[in-house]
């Protein structure tokens, strides 16, 4: 891998390792230690996503027309800042602040990150964005480690480990990518649309909203296990350390599984086929989840819901990036960062309103149908950029 995937590997391996001291635990830390209901805790952490996309199309904008760099450096002193803040000060009202302002750092963060990968390493295809999502999930396993033992000593250390490494990772941004631009102009490429001089943007976005669908869905979903399936497996006696290491299970698995990954990648090459078969995978993982009473139940739905992460994850932003004309592909990976912020923060809100109105069975149930979805917007994706090559060939 080129040099600077390495260093965005490193980065994004030291931020979320901070981020994950303390996201897997908002919901639990909210509701059940100071008090408020699953609908509040969802409210703020709507709140936090909204901020998210806000951050992600400024950042997917701001790399696409000014500078990668000062954009990667906005993002990370807003977050640090955030952070340091919450680890003086935890109460209800600094806490719902503090998320807000860290969903907007990390917003404006990640499409830059993506966005590099793809322009720095071109011809990596996938693997460039598994790189990326390798050392996020690796970062998680090793903060949601940690992070379940910490807080069951004392919540207090949770935030200073949060905002430690977030200081940590803005010392790299700040003395290590200050050539970020450089390699930006030097490696930036014309995708495989705009090769063919026959696509037009508004076909290629209108390709990306279809896509986009089915990538919220999976992510509203997945969503319920940081919020009320967290708080559920509270409430019938799963021990918060317990809790934490299916986490762990999750980013210890990605990177643990990579190789096997990339034997089925090797043969299964296309990124439509990976959505179609993680989708599946990811419909019986919160089948059984459904029926889960215990830890164990719990562990194996993980695993399951973690090989469906691994093949669904990646494709995405790898799809996102084939479809985005010379000059956008910071605009299209902020917008896939969005729709997964948008599921990130209706989800938790919308779950923890079902649960809080009915019970958590009918939420699962109402996951299951939405989930056959994703399968649909796949299928249709790029029957728009299929019939205008069709009519361009015609003519």
């Amino acid at each position: 891998m080129p040099r600077y995937i390495w260093l965005l590997v490193i980065a994004t391996a030291i931020s979320v390792t901070g981020g994950s001291f303390l996201w897997p635990l908002n919901t639990i830390y909210m509701h059940n230690e100071l008090g408020e209901s699953l609908a509040f805790a969802g409210f703020i952490l709507m709140f936090n996503q909204g901020a998210n996309i806000v951050g992600n199309l400024i950042g997917g904008i701001l790399f696409d027309k000014f500078s990668a760099y000062k954009t990667i450096l906005l993002g990370t002193i807003l977050s640090t800042v955030a952070s340091v803040t919450l680890a003086i000060n935890h109460d209800i009202v600094t806490y719902s602040i503090c998320l807000l302002v860290i969903g907007l750092g990390s917003g404006i963060t990640w499409p830059v990150m993506f966005a590099m990968a793809g322009s720095v390493w071109p011809e990596g295809g996938r693997r460039a964005f598994n790189a990326i999502y390798v050392a996020q999930n690796f970062g998680v396993a090793l903060g949601a480690t940690i992070g379940g033992y910490v807080a069951s000593i004392s919540f207090d250390y949770i935030f200073i480990a949060n905002s430690s490494l977030f200081v940590v990772f803005l010392f790299i941004v700040i003395f290590a990518f200050r050539g970020m631009d450089e390699e930006k102009n030097r490696h930036m490429h014309t995708s495989v649309i705009e090769q063919s001089g026959k696509i037009k943007d508004k076909s290629a976005f209108t390709a990306l909203i279809i896509l986009s669908g089915g990538f919220f869905i999976t992510w509203f979903a997945y969503s319920q296990w940081q919020s009320t399936i967290a708080s559920y497996t509270q409430d019938i006696g799963v021990p918060l350390e317990q809790y934490s290491s299916l986490w762990a299970i999750n980013g210890f698995l990605i990177v643990l599984g990579q190789p096997l990954l990339k034997l089925f990648t090797d043969r299964v090459t296309s990124p439509k086929k990976h959505i179609y078969i993680g989708a599946t995978i990811f419909l019986f993982s919160f089948i059984i989840a459904m029926i889960a009473e215990e830890f164990t139940m719990f562990a194996t739905a993980m695993v399951i819901l973690t090989i469906a992460e691994m093949l669904i994850w990646p494709a995405i932003p790898t799809l996102a990036n084939q479809l985005a004309p010379n000059g956008r592909a910071g605009f299209y990976q902020g917008f896939v960062n969005s729709v997964a912020a948008a599921g990130r923060m209706l989800g938790p809100f919308i779950g923890g309103l079902v649960v809080d109105l009915f019970n958590i069975q009918a939420l699962f149930y109402g996951l299951i149908v939405l989930l056959f979805i994703p399968f649909v917007t796949t299928k249709f994706y790029d029957r728009v950029i299929e019939e205008e090559l069709n009519s361009e060939k015609q003519a």
